[in-house]
């Protein structure tokens, strides 16, 4: 039995210190494992700079991992309680759905992706867009109620993507690709009549899934806006098309990741996602029928209005 009353500070310290050269490895990968989510937590929060090779980011991971090193060399001789309580935080909080190895895994994972596989971005000037052609009915045509459209689009989830786990804040982004990806596939373009615009409702197209972008634009809306999305539509020269509410730009990273190596590798291969930044620094995903993922290249760059949904 030990009698801790004759122990002194030497001692404890002699007990808790780890023998060479195991404390260097420990402090190693101890120093891994707390750089990780403290460089997301800068990577989420400071401004990115844009600079070649994400050297901005590299340098912010250099100088935390540097810091987080002389701190555990500091505390060598309480190693062995700073790796128990920073694995336990870690199991406490996979155990009860925080943030635990699985977060920090994912995390990490969708923002290496996004480093290495920039995402095109444009900005939309909104002083300089123009009124949106046939708004009311249009807003009419998006029938995001209709019993019809909201069967359609729930047969979506269920048919694609409804096995992905882990990305439980991200389901209804997830669902709404699933249609995307089901509307898509089956979309058939079809011109209007020569003498002026025909405005199909979003029942009517899910008849024959026909139309020319106008009559896929209101579809897809009313399909996403009826699970619980949030689109918009985009007017161009001569063409309408849909785009979706992603979030910010941590958002943005994990969606890239997802779409890049689960939803849409194939179709998306070595190519880049194309959205537009509002002017509350809201993300807005490409889904226009031209393109074969989300995010796909735009038809037409210019930007001439835009119509949101309330």
């Amino acid at each position: 039995m030990i009698n801790f009353k004759n122990i002194s500070i030497t001692q404890i310290r002699q007990r808790l210190q780890v023998k060479k050269p195991w404390d260097d490895v420990i402090i190693f990968v101890l120093n891994v494992f707390i750089t990780i989510p403290l460089f997301l937590i800068a990577h989420e929060n400071l401004i990115e700079l844009n600079w070649v090779l994400n050297l901005d980011r590299i340098l912010i991971f250099i100088g935390i991992i540097l810091v987080i090193q002389l701190v555990l060399r500091l505390l060598r001789t309480i190693i062995i309680i700073c790796v128990f309580v920073y694995i336990l935080f870690l199991f406490y909080g996979t155990l009860i759905g925080n943030y635990g190895f699985n977060s920090i895994y994912e995390d990490y994972n969708s923002m290496i992706y996004t480093m290495s596989d920039n995402p095109f971005p444009q900005d939309i000037i909104v002083s300089k867009l123009l009124p949106f052609p046939n708004k009311t009915l249009i807003l009419n045509a998006i029938e995001y109620k209709n019993p019809k459209v909201r069967n359609f689009a729930i047969m979506a989830t269920t048919k694609n993507f409804k096995n992905i786990r882990g990305y439980s804040d991200y389901r209804t982004i997830i669902q709404c690709f699933a249609v995307f990806k089901e509307i898509n596939k089956r979309w058939n373009y079809v011109s209007d009549p020569k003498d002026g615009d025909y405005i199909a409702t979003a029942s009517e197209s899910l008849n024959y899934f026909s139309g020319d972008c106008d009559d896929h634009s209101i579809l897809m809306a009313a399909c996403v806006r009826a699970i619980g999305g949030t689109p918009r539509l985009i007017h161009t020269k001569g063409h309408i098309y849909p785009e979706i509410l992603i979030g910010k730009m941590n958002d943005l990273e994990t969606v890239n990741f997802l779409i890049k190596n689960i939803l849409f590798s194939k179709e998306s291969y070595q190519k880049q996602l194309h959205y537009h930044i509002d002017e509350r620094n809201q993300i807005w995903l490409n889904l226009d029928y031209t393109a074969d993922y989300p995010g796909g290249p735009f038809l037409s760059e210019e930007v001439l209005g835009a119509l949101t949904l309330n």
